[in-house]
C-alpha cells in the first residue's frame, strides 16, 4: 500500500538537498529538477496549438536555474518560448550559470522585466513560475512586485517550481504580508518532498495542483511528523456494523449547548452526532426553548442542570453562551472523565478561565478541541493574525498545553497531537465558511468518539469527510455560494457508508 503522503520542513528539505549535492556531480539535481518541470508542462500543453507560447520567469537564484534548464528542453521540443531572466546573468550560482548556458544555446525570445505590454499582449498556454524559491524571507519588491501582479491576472496555466514564488513553503503565509504578494499557480511541482505551506492558509489559494519530484533522493532517515490527511490513515476503524447489535452498541452522544437565541447550534451537532451512527443523542440545553427538535425527534432533550452525563460522549459548547449558568454546566461536564469534544464557547471560557485550562491538562479523556482562528488566538492569548502566521505552531502548542487534539479550522485545516504530530486536511472549500459548519464538524466527531474511536483517528477522519461532502456538493451546483450547514449532514453520512462499503470490501479481497 503507498504511504501516506508527508511533509517536511525547509530545514528538513535544505539537509535532504545538501548530502544529495555531495554525493552527486555538479549541476545533476537541477538538470533533475529541470527536467520534471519540463515533462509536466508537457501534459499542461497536451491540450495546446502545436508551437505554444511559452512564457519563463527565472529569478537569481537555484530556482531560477531549475527554470532556465525547463525553458532549454522546451524550446527544444518545439515551444515557442519567452524567458524573463529578473538579475544579471554574472550573478547567477554556478549551476544557474550552466543552466543559463543551455538556455542561451535555444531558440527563445528575451525579455525585459519591464516588457509587460508583451505580456500582456501574448496568448501564453503557459507560464512557468522559477522566480523564487523555498529561500525567500522578505517580501518581494518592485519590479518583481508588478511583474507577479501582471501574472495573476493572466487567464492562463500557471506552473510554480516548488513553491509559488513569495509564499512561504512552511507556513502557507505569503512572505512580507500584508505587503507582500505571490503567484497565483494552477499546479506546482514540488521538489525532494512535499510542503506544508502549500497545503494550509494562502497555500491552497496560491499552489493550485500540487505533484511531488523526488529527484532520486530518498526520505530515508528522515521522521514525518507531519503528513497530509488520507483515509489510509483512519482506514482500520471503518468497520461494517455486524447484525447482531443494538443502539446500545454505538454510545450516547450529550451535546452541552442551545443557550437561548443559539438553539440552532446545538440542533445542527446533536442532528449530526444522531446522522452518523450515534446510538442515542441528546441535547443539555441551557434554555427551555425547546423540548423537542421537530425535524429530528429521535434526540432527546434535557436541561443542562438535570442531565446524567455518565456513559456519555460529550460534545461542549456549540451555542452553549458565556453565562454563568453556562460556565457552571461546562464545570460540571468537565468533572467527568467522559470523552470530549471541545467548540465554540466552551472554549471562549476555557480562554477566560486558566483554572479550567489546569483540569484539562490532567484529564485522562479522548478529547478533540475544535478552534477556528480566533478561538485559538484567545487560548493562546495572542492575536489571530499570529495564529494564522504560523499555523502548524499553533496547533501543535494547543494541543500540548490542553493535551488535546486539536483541529485548527481553516483552509487546510490542520490536526494536530500532543506529541506534535500533524496531518493538513487537502479537501474542503469556501463553502463552509458559512456558520454552523463548525457545528456538524463537532457533531461528526462525537459520533465517531461515541462509536469507540481514537481520538487522532476521529479527528482525521471528521475533518476528512467535512471536507470531501462540502467538495461533493459543490461539484453538484449545491454551493459554494450559499451552502447551510444542515446540507452537509446527510453528505457526511453517505460518506461515510461509502467510505465503510468501500473498505468491507477491501477485507473481503485479501
Amino acid at each position: 500500500m503507498p504511504l501516506i503522503p508527508a511533509l517536511h520542513s525547509v530545514g528538513t528539505i535544505r539537509r535532504m538537498e545538501r548530502t544529495a549535492l555531495d554525493a552527486l556531480p555538479a549541476f545533476t539535481l537541477m538538470q533533475r529538477a529541470g527536467a520534471a518541470a519540463a515533462a509536466l508542462a508537457t501534459e499542461l500543453l497536451a491540450a495546446a496549438p502545436a508551437r505554444p507560447e511559452v512564457l519563463v520567469l527565472a529569478g537569481p537564484g537555484n530556482n531560477g536555474g531549475d527554470a532556465l534548464e525547463a525553458a532549454w528542453l522546451l524550446a527544444r521540443n518545439g515551444c515557442r518560448v519567452s524567458l524573463l531572466l529578473t538579475c544579471d546573468p554574472a550573478r547567477l550560482p554556478a549551476d544557474a550559470t550552466q543552466a543559463w548556458q543551455h538556455a542561451r544555446s535555444a531558440d527563445m525570445t528575451h525579455l525585459d522585466i519591464d516588457d509587460l505590454d508583451a505580456i500582456t499582449g501574448t496568448d501564453w498556454s503557459l507560464v512557468i513560475d522559477g522566480l523564487f524559491g523555498i529561500g525567500l524571507t522578505r517580501a518581494i519588491a518592485e519590479p518583481v512586485a508588478t511583474l507577479i501582479h501582471t501574472v495573476n491576472r493572466l487567464d492562463t496555466q500557471v506552473l510554480a517550481l516548488d513553491v509559488p514564488s513569495g509564499l512561504d513553503a512552511d507556513t502557507g503565509v505569503i512572505v512580507g504580508a500584508p505587503d507582500g504578494c505571490a503567484i497565483e499557480a494552477t499546479h506546482t511541482i514540488t521538489f525532494i518532498a512535499d510542503k506544508p505551506g502549500l497545503h494550509t492558509g494562502d497555500g491552497r489559494d496560491h499552489a493550485g495542483e500540487v505533484s511531488v519530484a523526488e529527484l532520486g533522493i530518498a526520505a530515508a532517515g528522515q521522521t514525518a511528523h507531519m503528513t497530509l490527511n488520507d483515509v489510509r490513515a483512519f482506514a482500520e476503524h471503518l468497520q461494517p456494523r455486524r447484525h447482531n447489535t443494538h443502539k446500545g452498541s454505538y454510545g450516547d452522544v450529550a451535546v452541552l449547548g442551545g443557550a437561548r437565541g443559539m438553539t440552532g447550534a446545538a440542533m445542527l451537532a446533536a442532528r449530526c452526532a444522531a446522522m452518523l451512527g450515534a446510538g442515542r443523542v441528546f441535547v443539555a440545553a441551557i434554555s427551555d426553548d425547546f423540548s423537542l427538535d421537530p425535524l429530528r425527534p429521535e434526540i432527546m432533550w434535557r436541561l443542562a442542570r438535570e442531565i446524567d452525563y455518565q456513559d456519555k460522549t460529550l460534545i461542549l459548547g456549540t451555542g452553549l453562551g458565556t453565562t454563568r449558568e453556562a460556565h457552571d454546566a461546562l464545570v460540571r461536564a468537565l468533572a467527568t472523565d467522559a470523552p470530549a469534544v471541545l467548540d465554540a464557547d466552551a472554549l471562549n471560557l476555557i480562554a477566560e478561565e486558566p483554572g479550567l485550562q489546569k483540569k484539562l491538562r490532567g484529564h485522562r479523556r479522548a478529547l478533540i478541541v475544535t478552534p477556528h482562528p480566533l478561538e485559538a488566538a484567545r487560548l493562546l492569548k495572542s492575536t489571530t493574525r499570529e495564529v494564522q502566521n504560523d499555523r502548524i505552531t499553533a496547533a501543535r502548542t494547543l494541543a500540548s498545553r490542553l493535551h488535546a487534539t486539536v483541529i485548527l479550522k481553516g483552509s487546510g485545516s490542520v490536526i494536530a497531537t500532543p506529541e506534535g504530530n500533524v496531518a493538513i486536511n487537502p479537501n474542503g472549500n469556501p463553502a463552509l465558511a458559512t456558520a454552523g459548519a463548525g457545528d456538524v464538524l463537532s457533531g461528526v466527531c462525537g459520533a465517531l468518539l461515541a462509536q469507540g474511536w481514537p481520538a487522532w483517528e476521529a479527528a482525521l477522519a471528521a475533518t476528512w469527510m467535512h471536507g470531501a461532502a462540502a467538495d461533493q456538493l459543490v461539484a453538484r451546483g449545491i454551493g459554494p455560494v450559499g451552502l447551510l450547514a444542515g446540507e452537509l449532514i446527510p453528505e457526511i453520512r453517505s460518506t461515510f457508508n461509502r467510505l465503510i462499503a468501500s473498505h468491507a470490501g477491501k477485507r473481503r479481497t485479501r
